[in-house]
């Protein structure tokens, strides 16, 4: 089902999208009784993670808020008085750029997000506790919104994975897919779309469609991005005007 795996939380409008630039030092963890080798090394990953640790100086619930803050710092997405949906948010990070990349505050909410993973509350935005692919999501999200449409929808949903590479692949892109036809709906001229995916061949009916519907289609690794990790995430930049035949 959908689900945002990480995520970061910021406050005000302060931090950067450049890598971190502190010592590593590296701290060994043992394997406690009852504790499978996977979640040691998970363990050991973290805490050796210079992301982590920024994170953890900057007020950050964890790592993912620096991907969101380098591909804007790149593609310049987010700007004041812009409205955005956030599909998967927990636990809150990219919700917490966007709020403060977009002025977004309790009296005027511009910051919409949605999972079905319980998470705290974000200063400045509307945080719906439920399944995206529940049939009433949806409209509850643009409700939310006031009924006006988003400048930008991103999505940083992944399946629970498996194991098997084809089968997590495919997971991921049927999540890429409903996200696409949403901010398809929805989006206002001029906006943007942002997925996650994974590396291994983007569906071709995916890619046709932003193609036809976006100005520009990118694939983004940002540096936050682990290297071993086969994540990365799909961009559509500005929204066409949809034909008048077409509305």
């Amino acid at each position: 089902m959908a689900r945002k795996t990480t995520g970061g939380r910021k406050e005000g409008s302060g931090g950067s999208g450049r890598s971190p630039n502190l010592r590593n030092m590296h701290t060994k963890v043992k394997t406690a009784r009852g504790r499978k080798i996977s979640s040691t090394l998970w363990l050991q990953r973290q805490l050796n993670d210079p992301y982590v640790q920024k994170a953890k100086a900057e007020g950050y619930a964890s790592r993912a808020a620096y991907k969101l803050l380098e591909i804007d710092e790149r593609y310049n997405l987010l700007k004041p008085g812009q409205r955005v949906v956030d599909l998967g948010a927990a636990p809150g990070g990219w919700c917490q750029v966007a709020a403060a990349k977009t002025g977004s505050t309790a009296d005027d909410i511009r910051v919409v997000g949605i999972d079905y993973l319980e998470m705290d509350p974000v200063a400045g935005a509307t945080i719906l506790m439920k399944d995206f692919l529940d049939d009433d999501a949806p409209q509850l999200l643009m409700d939310a919104l006031g009924g006006h449409a988003p400048d930008i929808v991103m999505s940083d949903m992944a399946a629970p994975t498996i194991g098997h590479r084809r089968t997590d692949h495919m997971r991921t892109m049927a999540l890429v897919d409903v996200a696409l036809d949403f901010a398809l709906k929805v989006l206002a001229p001029g906006g943007h779309f942002l997925s996650k995916t994974f590396q291994g061949g983007t569906e071709q009916h995916l890619l046709a469609l932003m193609k036809q519907n976006f100005a520009s289609v990118h694939h983004v690794k940002p540096p936050a991005s682990r290297d071993g990790s086969v994540e990365l995430y799909l961009l559509a930049k500005d929204r066409k005007a949809m034909p008048v035949n077409q509305r």
